[in-house]
């Protein structure tokens, strides 16, 4: 998968409300683990990131980003990001820092 390649729908936005960076999205889609709830036809990656900070005045030790995309031709069209705030979450088998 081409990160060369992404393109940033109209999500732009959406992962501004959800405190999702490029580099999350980035991260998430290199080192991610297949999300298991990815609608059919569309693909997902999933990545937990040890957060330790604020999020809506709250303190999070962790966040998960989970990505939902497309694949056309040599390009990667992102659908929707999504974010959870917390701890513990499941890792896909991986550890994260």
């Amino acid at each position: 998968m081409s990160l060369a390649n992404l393109i940033y729908t109209s999500i732009n936005a959406r992962m501004a409300q959800r405190g999702i960076t490029r580099e999350d999205i980035q991260r998430t889609l290199v080192d991610g683990w297949d999300a298991t709830d990815a609608r059919e036809g569309m693909f997902g990656k999933s990545l937990v990131f040890s957060f330790r900070a604020e999020w809506e005045g709250r303190f999070y030790e962790e966040k998960e980003v989970t990505v939902y995309y497309k694949l056309k031709e040599s390009r990667v069209i992102l659908l929707t990001a999504k974010a959870r705030y917390g701890k513990g979450f499941p890792r896909g088998g991986q550890d994260e820092d």
